[in-house]
């Protein structure tokens, strides 16, 4: 048997398959709960690896069907942002 502390579930940001069992164990029983505890999904993929393998443990754990787990939305700006206004001030180039 596979020791949970060693699976990798979240590559990005380093999550163990005993990190979110733990993490429902400890009441977090919604996705976006386990994302904002975990960072699942917040990493460079934005989840495409690690949510619906998460929703699966999630949906195990809590003796669900997958369809009844609730997957987070991403949230882009509607509109690309440049870089000089999150500087707070003004520098020539940007």
């Amino acid at each position: 048997m596979l020791d949970p502390r060693k699976v990798i579930v979240c590559r990005c940001e380093d999550v163990t398959l005993y990190d979110i069992e733990k993490a429902i164990d400890e009441g977090m029983d919604d996705l976006e709960l386990l994302k904002r505890k975990l960072r699942i999904g917040m990493g460079p993929c934005q989840g495409s690896h690690c949510l619906l393998i998460a929703a699966s443990i999630l949906a195990r754990k809590k003796g669900l069907k997958i369809s009844d787990i609730r997957i987070p939305v991403s949230r882009p700006p509607i509109v690309p942002v440049k870089l000089k206004y999150f500087l707070g001030e003004s520098r020539d180039g940007l």
